[in-house]
C-alpha cells in the first residue's frame, strides 16, 4: 500500500497541472498583499480572507482533478492488469491510491501555507505599531492554523468522495459529481430547512435523505470566525475531525467494496 501511495505521490508531482494550480493559489495570496493595500486599516483581513479561500479551493481542485483518475487511469491504460497480478490486493490498491493524494495534498498545502505565512511576516514587519492595535486579530495569528488543518480535512473527505466516484465512473461524471457533493455539503442546512417551506413529503422525504447522506462540510469551514478573531473551542475541532475520519472511513469502505466486485477480465 505504502509503494501505491509513493507512486502516486510521484506521478502527481510530475503533473504540469498541479505546478500551476499550486502556482496561482500562491500568487493570489501575494497578490493578497496589493489588494489589502486598497483598504485602509483593513488590510490583514483582507489578505487572510482570500489567502485562505485560495489554499481551500485550490486544494478542491487538486483533489479533485487529480482524485477522479486515481483508477480510471490505470483501467484505460491497462496497467491495472499488471498490478493486480502482484502480491497486492485490491484494498490496498484503492487505500494506496488515497494516501498517496493525501500525501500530494499535505506536501502542497504545505507550500502555501508557508506563502501565507511569508505574505503575513511583511505585512506584521512594515505595519506601524498604531496600526495594528486596530486589528481584530494578530497578523501572524497561530488560530489560523486551525482554519488550515480543518481544511485539510474537509479535502480529505473531498479526495474519498473522487476516488469511490472513480471507481465506477468517467472522469467527467465524476468530477461533476464530485464538485456536486461539494456545493450540496456547503449548503446542508438548508437542506434540513426544506420541510419548513415545502409541503410535499416526496420532496421532504429525499431532501432529508440528501441531508444524513452527504457530508456536512460547513463543519469543516472556521475561515470566517478565525480571520475575525473568535475563538474556536477544541471541542468543535475534535467532533468535527472526528466527524470526518469516520465520514471518509465509510467512503473508502465503499471504494473498496465496489472496486472489489469490478470485473476486469
Amino acid at each position: 500500500m505504502w509503494r501505491v501511495a509513493v507512486s502516486v505521490f510521484r506521478e502527481s508531482v510530475r503533473d504540469k497541472v498541479l505546478y500551476n494550480l499550486v502556482f496561482f493559489a500562491i500568487l493570489l495570496i501575494a497578490a493578497s498583499a496589493l489588494i489589502g493595500q486598497l483598504s485602509a486599516g483593513q488590510e490583514v483581513k483582507i489578505i487572510k480572507d482570500l489567502g485562505l479561500a485560495a489554499m481551500s479551493v485550490f486544494g478542491l481542485f487538486i483533489a479533485v482533478f487529480i482524485g477522479i483518475g486515481l483508477v480510471f487511469k490505470e483501467v484505460e491504460r491497462r496497467s491495472i492488469y499488471s498490478l493486480l497480478a502482484k502480491p497486492i490486493t485490491r484494498t490496498q490498491f484503492i487505500l494506496g491510491k488515497y494516501a498517496g493524494l493525501v500525501l500530494t495534498l499535505a506536501v502542497n498545502l504545505g507550500i502555501m501555507v508557508a506563502a501565507f505565512y511569508a505574505v503575513l511576516a511583511w505585512l506584521d514587519a512594515t505595519t506601524p505599531a498604531v496600526l495594528k492595535r486596530a486589528w481584530e486579530a494578530p497578523a501572524l495569528d497561530p488560530a489560523m492554523l486551525t482554519a488550515v488543518a480543518l481544511a485539510f480535512v474537509q479535502l480529505m473527505v473531498i479526495t474519498a468522495v473522487a476516488l469511490l466516484f472513480s471507481t465506477f465512473s468517467s472522469p467527467l461524471l465524476s468530477a461533476a459529481l464530485t464538485f456536486g457533493v461539494f456545493l450540496a455539503g456547503h449548503f446542508s442546512a438548508d437542506l434540513r430547512n426544506v420541510e419548513q417551506v415545502v409541503q410535499s413529503p416526496a420532496i421532504t422525504g429525499v431532501t432529508r435523505a440528501l441531508y444524513y447522506l452527504l457530508p456536512n462540510l460547513a463543519a469543516f469551514d472556521v475561515k470566517a470566525r478565525v480571520v475575525h478573531g473568535d475563538p474556536v473551542p477544541w471541542t468543535e475541532v475534535g467532533l468535527a475531525v472526528g466527524y470526518g475520519v469516520l465520514y471518509i472511513g465509510a467512503l473508502l469502505t465503499a471504494a473498496v467494496w465496489i472496486f472489489s466486485r469490478r470485473d476486469f477480465k
